[in-house]
């Protein structure tokens, strides 16, 4: 018991190790100094209907919380696509979750980062982005391309640090809903809900 608690300990400091790492290396593609917490990737991936039997689509997975998160909440790890940006990460994520399909590439370029994957739907994403290193305009055109990709009612989920929503209102091409704010993830974090119909 306590030499497998030893271990998880070991595997948490690592993956914060890594993740503080990936921060320094690279503020702007890496949106917090530590992981999301387990709390908040379960929330997350709460949106999920795994009986739809469409793919999951993940950006900026990191150490890979939410990607197990999103296998908690009932997806078999080949039906979750998940991009990310950081080749270290990616070369971690394909060693600890090998069927999951990882794509090291950019989000805000779908159509080459999903060429394998034209024309498929996704129930939803789940989006661990630091949106606001971006402009306000770059991150609208990757929200309606995320959506275009989804049925119509289905969410996009969006992590955020800041109290008010990444992405402007846009009433008439997509609706905002605030999912909830979670005090146990470091720093504490806002989730929101995009989707359409």
């Amino acid at each position: 018991m306590q030499m497998r608690l030893k271990e998880r300990l070991g595997r948490k400091f690592d993956e914060e190790i890594r993740f503080f790492k990936g921060w320094i290396d690279g503020p702007k593609s890496v949106g917090a100094v530590l992981p999301t917490s387990s709390v908040t990737a379960r929330r997350m991936a709460s949106v999920i209907e795994p009986s739809s039997g469409l793919p999951v689509l993940e950006l900026g997975p990191g150490t890979g919380i939410i990607t197990k998160a999103i296998m908690k909440r009932g997806v078999a790890p080949e039906n979750i696509v998940s991009i990310e940006y950081s080749t270290d990460f990616y070369q971690h994520l394909t060693r600890t979750l090998p069927a999951v399909n990882f794509i090291n590439g950019d989000a805000f370029d779908l159509d080459r980062t999903l060429a394998d994957w034209e024309g498929r739907q996704f129930d939803a994403v789940i989006s661990a982005i630091p949106m606001l290193s971006f402009p306000m305009e770059r991150r609208i055109a990757l929200l309606e391309d995320l959506l275009d990709r989804m049925p119509s009612g289905r969410p996009v989920v969006q992590i955020t640090y800041s109290p008010i929503s990444p992405i402007d209102a846009r009433p008439d091409r997509f609706h905002i809903r605030h999912l909830d704010f979670v005090v146990r993830n470091i720093p504490p974090a806002q989730l929101w809900v995009y989707s359409r119909g």
